[in-house]
């Protein structure tokens, strides 16, 4: 094992060295950057999804039972930043959020997410003024995950974290999670969540078929019960200072907030800990991202929990429809609302230097 965690070291330490990390080289952009502006003032566009990859990870999990879902695509090159200037996006901020490795013991996973961030700080290293980065931590070991998450921050300048919404079935309201929580509040560290079609809610097969259910209601849904589970189960309450986005709009959520804002007092079976009503959470502790794709989602979005709680969000280098001329384009929002939620909000939160 010392051996191995010596190669892994020095491997981490030439591709930050070398600008390596596990992704394509370098070059200059080909596309012309597009500038936003409002009311005829530039503004500074932060994306919060960016999904990345780093392949040094594949060195780390050879020859063992892990098994690793790493889509080519999200490999970072080039053309990452062709993306960027096309669609008029300054900073990106990066996640790796597959998660699969959940599933590896204590010291495996400690050398797979070191390798991972590693690599993504080397490239943010390289394009300091494009991106910035979260640390996908190794959430299945709560203390080891805490440690994780302060070595990104304090050592690889790392904004915050990303999650997934369960792990393997298990709710992160469990207690056992909270030393990362903790940590989370302790340093002011944002967590991005990501969800992975809902296999811990729906039964195997229960989505297959036409429309790719696993990700068009999987993924909502489960993005929905994470943030309602950390509302009615007291964690959020737990830590007051603790800052969560979730992705895709927040899933169901604020979508059917109605419902959700009446539960503890009409279901007598509900056993809610939560000490404030639910709208109450989403407009101080939970923001969302931008992926509605609609004039009036995005209006309703906004109407729900505030300006001041949406972000833009793109899942570069997937192929949904762009948000950003929805929120510019928007007859519902203020200027400075679009400002906000085209950037000012994550400037604001992971104290970004523009």
């Amino acid at each position: 094992m010392d051996d191995r965690r010596d190669f892994l070291k020095s491997m981490a330490a030439v591709a930050v060295g070398m600008g390596l990390g596990g992704y394509l080289p370098s070059a200059v952009s080909q596309v012309p950057r597009r500038e936003v502006s409002i009311g005829g003032r530039r503004v500074t566009v932060v994306d919060i999804h960016g999904h990345c990859a780093v392949t040094d990870v594949e060195e780390v999990i050879l020859g063992t039972n892990v098994e690793r879902r790493m889509s080519q695509n999200r490999i970072l090159g080039p053309h990452r930043i062709d993306a960027l200037n096309e669609r008029g996006i300054d900073i990106q901020v990066l996640s790796a959020n597959q998660y699969w490795w959940y599933r590896a013991d204590r010291e495996l996973a400690r050398d797979i997410i070191r390798v991972q961030d590693d690599g993504i700080a080397a490239w943010v290293a390289e394009h300091p003024d494009r991106f910035v980065a979260l640390t996908s931590v190794a959430l299945q070991h709560p203390e080891l995950a805490a440690e994780q998450l302060e070595y990104a921050v304090n050592e690889l300048n790392f904004r915050g974290a990303s999650v997934a919404g369960h792990v393997l079935g298990e709710s992160l309201t469990e207690r056992r999670y909270d030393p990362f929580w903790a940590k989370c509040e302790e340093l002011a560290a944002p967590v991005f969540m990501h969800p992975g079609g809902a296999d811990n809610l729906i039964m195997e097969g229960a989505l297959e078929g036409a429309g790719d259910l696993g990700n068009i209601i999987g993924n909502p849904l489960e993005t929905a019960t994470f943030l309602t589970r950390m509302i009615f189960e007291g964690t959020l309450d737990r830590f007051p200072g603790l800052k969560l986005i979730g992705a895709h709009g927040g899933g169901y959520l604020p979508s059917y907030l109605g419902r959700t804002e009446v539960a503890c007092d009409v279901r007598n079976n509900a056993n809610c800990v939560n000490v404030k009503r639910p709208s109450e959470y989403l407009r101080d502790q939970i923001l969302v991202d931008s992926m509605v794709f609609s004039d009036e989602a995005l209006r309703h979005l906004v109407a729900e929990i505030g300006a001041s709680q949406v972000v833009y969000g793109t899942d570069i280098p997937l192929f949904w429809p762009d948000t950003l001329d929805l929120v510019l384009d928007s007859t519902h929002l203020t200027d400075a609302e679009k400002e906000a939620i085209v950037g000012g909000n994550l400037i604001e939160l992971l104290r970004l230097e523009v």
